[in-house]
């Protein structure tokens, strides 16, 4: 039996200005802390490389975009140092698609849990299936979805987050995301899904390159605060994480 790959997989290919950027995890396609890592490299990295306008980010399989943060890591912090550091991790990787200098696609494929959210919110353009529903379930294990609030809120309104957040047990339809924002498209399947993604891409890979990255920063405005912001959230979720009633809700998820 082959041995689970516990830090996950992450890819990129480049065709015709368009970087597609694979991630991957044996449990529905959540993040450790090296994931988060190698994903935020990557992202700085393309943002300094004139081959690519546009950049789809993606993940493996059809049923689960991203479960959010991965479980086993949770439950091995130890220290108030741990949390902070694992939980910075998502806060590097939002701070890295706000400032990356090019636009950033979101194939949503399946649906999506806590940081997952914050990763679609943190895209620039969306594309979702009718199987892409969503939920904040972070209240429900003694945490809350602190760090990628400022994304999510951004995106769909402080209204629609509290109501993820206050209910983490209820899952919203992908519907309901299009309506509030999150999603600019959804689409019936995954090959229509494709199918359109690659219509809008190749488009945008072919307008001006100042424009876009002009207009990169106009979505963007008023953000650069989100620096320290951020880390100021994951060091609230890095003490949280530790209580006993976080602990406990995290090991009876484990079984």
């Amino acid at each position: 039996m082959p041995t689970p790959n516990t830090k996950g997989t992450l890819t990129t290919s480049i065709n015709n200005k368009i970087a597609k950027v694979t991630f991957g995890h044996p449990a529905s396609n959540s993040f450790p802390i090296a994931l988060l890592d190698a994903l935020t490299n990557e992202l700085n990295s393309l943002s300094h490389n004139k081959e690519v306008l546009v950049i789809i980010l993606q993940s493996e399989g059809e049923k689960v975009f991203c479960a959010g943060a991965s479980f086993d890591e949770l439950l091995d912090v130890q220290n108030t140092e741990q949390g902070i550091r694992f939980f910075s991790g998502f806060a590097n990787l939002i701070n890295a698609m706000r400032s990356c200098s090019k636009i950033i696609v979101g194939r949503i494929q399946g649906k999506s849990v806590g940081g997952g959210v914050g990763l679609i919110s943190a895209c620039d353009y969306a594309f979702g299936t009718e199987n892409s529903i969503i939920k904040l379930s972070e209240i429900s294990i003694g945490v809350g979805p602190f760090v990628i609030e400022p994304a999510v809120s951004r995106k769909i309104g402080k209204t629609a987050m509290t109501e993820m957040a206050l209910a983490p047990d209820k899952w919203k339809t992908a519907e309901w995301a299009q309506q509030k924002g999150l999603f600019a498209e959804v689409l019936p399947d995954i090959e229509q899904l494709d199918q359109s993604i690659t219509t809008f891409v190749n488009k945008l890979a072919s307008y001006h390159p100042e424009a876009l990255f002009e207009m990169k920063k106009v979505i963007w405005a008023d953000t650069e605060h989100w620096e320290s912001l951020l880390i100021e959230r994951a060091e609230i979720t890095g003490r949280l994480v530790l209580s006993d009633f976080a602990k406990n809700a995290l090991a009876a998820f484990k079984k």
